[in-house]
């Protein structure tokens, strides 16, 4: 069994991600939950290309990204430039993250936790996003409910994931075949990229699936109180079926 874990760089690849992501249901979930108080400070783990960072920053709260990947920050500081924004952008490993502020409200979104592959990176981080929540701070993740028939499924054969066009115009389409890791609970997803119509690459979309007795006894386990835990952007109450687990800590 590999431990060698990790994700390909044209998945980071800031305009392939942003085609990708475009009708995504994430961002009015996290906006309805955002601080009443325009003066709070939120932090947003895992930011990307600031996908939800710069809409949250475009309804006027002081919001800041961190994310470890260069060219993913490059594409949302550009966007943020194109809004005529101030945000704060910050390229840190969120396990060892210290930025000595505190916020009311920090998110870790979009199934980034999934890429924390052993309990310590996962407890790492945790103790991060404590030691930068404001006492009665809000914390909210969110990630997959793993689903072990679709996993086997995957493993059968490749099918395709998805087709589009990018800003810069490249069509993409991307076919995806898996083999799950019972004993890590590790999914090892390989991407298989085909750009304007030629095989370009293999990459590499490593996830670790949190199971939810499992993930609700790390966060308490860490000290965070659940507050909700959701099956769905629509706030539908988490359940054997959901497709995701979206959690409200404090």
């Amino acid at each position: 069994m590999s431990t060698n874990y990790g994700v390909g760089d044209l998945i980071y690849d800031g305009s392939i991600y942003d085609g990708m992501n475009t009708n995504l249901d994430d961002l009015n979930f996290y906006k309805r939950w955002l601080p009443k108080n325009k003066e709070a400070r939120i932090l947003e783990l895992c930011c990307g290309t600031g996908r939800l960072t710069i809409p949250i920053a475009k309804d006027g709260f002081n919001i800041t990204g961190v994310d470890i990947t260069f060219s993913m920050l490059e594409t949302a500081k550009a966007k943020a430039v194109e809004a005529g924004l101030e945000i704060e952008f910050i390229q840190e490993d969120i396990r060892t993250l210290n930025l000595s502020e505190q916020y009311d409200l920090i998110f870790i979104p979009f199934n980034s936790i999934h890429h924390l592959y052993k309990n310590e990176d996962l407890f790492k981080t945790l103790a991060v996003v404590k030691d930068h929540l404001k006492e009665n701070g809000t914390f909210i993740l969110d990630c997959f409910n793993p689903n072990i028939q679709f996993m086997v499924e995957g493993e059968k054969q490749q099918r395709v994931v998805t087709k589009y066009k990018t800003d810069d115009g490249r069509e993409i389409m991307i076919q995806e075949i898996m083999k799950y890791e019972s004993a890590s609970q590790i999914n090892r997803i390989e991407w298989h990229y085909f750009i304007n119509g030629e095989f370009d690459s293999v990459q590499s979309l490593d996830m670790r699936m949190f199971y939810p007795q499992e993930l609700d006894s790390y966060l308490k386990l860490n000290g965070f109180t659940i507050v909700k835990k959701f099956g769905s952007f629509e706030e539908e109450l988490f359940h054997d079926n959901s497709e995701k687990q979206i959690v409200v800590c404090c």
